[in-house]
């Protein structure tokens, strides 16, 4: 393929975590091919890994043990590894019932079952690590506002501060989030399933230390998720909240004090972890699980939280999106290795076809964890009882669960990381 004829090869729509760990993987796996990367804000050349101060009120990242292994595969993960929080149990139960089952990373011989990191360590990781791949280009602030097919790729019009800026490209790859205004602009159709929910996020703070253990508890309310954090060798005090609500329980808490807040959660919690002392800033966001059946035109193709958004009670979002971008890696390794343009539909649908099967086995399972759990037919809560009692006495029963925590489920890794570290 003649890159010549292009002012870049792929170019990537949003620079958060999804687009810039994209970006890293094209250039470690591909490194003829030139990446520009078009971030909405603005870079800080300045801010290094070195310099982080880990905040309180720092929002985090569940990484499951899959997730670890690609950033390994791409030199990362000794750069990550410092402020990674190992989630070395899993607890899973049912409020006010007496199932719960167990996990723990000992069983599978591994360190960990996956890890909590804060976005911002992840961020500054991999800035500082595209900053010095001379492949990567960046466009911030700038804004992708029209896209034009060509016969074999894409021109794009940026519009940044100074003007606009038109480029070409094989392939504009869209990582800008679940609320992308670039898939809404350009018609791709979204299935939607609103849960009624939303999502409150936070730190807290209790007596007892979280001897490094993720649980997960459903209530009558619905689901709420800690997950613990303060770095890999104290199992301190402090986890990362994901609690559900209805609107109105939101609401409902949002107007209580932050004593008051602590008092409310334990009631809905329990006292596994000792007294709630502290809650830091609290975010929110409806929930809903979103899915974009057809990610792929001709030059186009969606990844991350704009092709697919999944509930937050397993975890599972951002580690579904690695798996796909490593499986756009590999598409595009082939058809560079045939001299294919790499925005052709044909190369763009067996990518869509190689990842269909993982992000459906994902969905499915993210989305019968809250049917299951939020039914409250006396029969159904019953049954699950049962069946995490079932669990918890069956080793292969909580082995196959684990797997799909960590992220090793029907997909194998070994495409996702073989080349990478060469």
């Amino acid at each position: 393929m003649d890159h010549t004829a292009f002012d870049t090869d792929i170019l990537i729509a949003g620079g958060g975590l999804a687009g810039a760990t994209l970006a890293l993987a094209l250039v470690q796996r591909l490194p003829r091919l030139r990446v520009t990367v078009v971030e909405a804000f603005p870079l800080a050349p300045d801010a290094q890994p070195k310099d982080y101060q880990p905040s309180y009120d720092a929002r985090s990242t569940a990484l499951a043990w899959s997730s670890r292994l690609i950033y390994q595969a791409l030199g990362l993960w000794d750069d990550l590894a410092p402020h990674a929080t190992p989630i070395r149990h899993i607890h899973v139960s049912d409020r006010g019932r007496f199932g719960s089952t167990r996990m723990t990373a000992e069983e599978h011989a591994q360190d960990a079952l996956g890890y909590v990191v804060d976005n911002r360590w992840l961020g500054l990781s991999l800035m500082q690590r595209l900053a010095d791949l001379p492949q990567v280009q960046w466009q911030a602030p700038a804004k992708v506002v029209d896209v034009t097919p060509l016969a074999e790729g894409v021109s794009v019009r940026l519009d940044k501060s100074g003007g606009t800026v038109d480029l070409t490209a094989q392939c504009l790859v869209i990582a800008d989030g679940g609320r992308s205004g670039l898939r809404e602009q350009l018609g791709f159709r979204v299935e939607q399933t609103r849960y009624d929910q939303h999502a409150l996020i936070a730190n807290v703070s209790t007596s007892d230390p979280h001897r490094f253990t993720a649980y997960e508890r459903f209530t009558d309310a619905g689901p709420m998720a800690l997950l613990p954090r303060g770095g890999s060798r104290r199992a301190g005090q402090d986890s990362a909240l994901v609690w559900t609500l209805d609107g109105d329980a939101l609401d409902a808490t949002l107007a209580l004090t932050d004593e008051q807040r602590c008092e409310r959660l334990q009631q809905r919690f329990g006292w596994r972890l000792g007294r709630f002392t502290r809650i830091g800033e609290c975010s929110h966001y409806p929930l809903t699980l979103s899915t974009v059946q057809e990610s792929v035109r001709p030059g186009i193709v969606l990844i991350g939280n704009a092709a697919h958004t999944l509930h937050p009670v397993a975890g599972q979002g951002f580690n579904l999106a690695l798996r796909g971008l490593m499986a756009l890696v590999d598409q595009f390794e082939s058809a560079e290795m045939g001299q294919v343009p790499l925005g052709r539909i044909d190369v763009l649908n067996a990518y869509q076809a190689k990842h269909r099967q993982d992000w459906q086995d994902t969905v499915r399972f993210s989305d019968s964890l809250i049917q299951i759990f939020g039914a409250r037919s006396p029969l159904l809560a019953a049954a699950r009882d049962a069946g995490l009692v079932g669990m918890d006495l069956v080793p292969g029963a909580r082995r196959w669960f684990a797997k799909r925590a960590m992220g090793l489920g029907r997909r194998s890794l070994r495409s996702d990381t073989e080349g990478l570290d060469k």
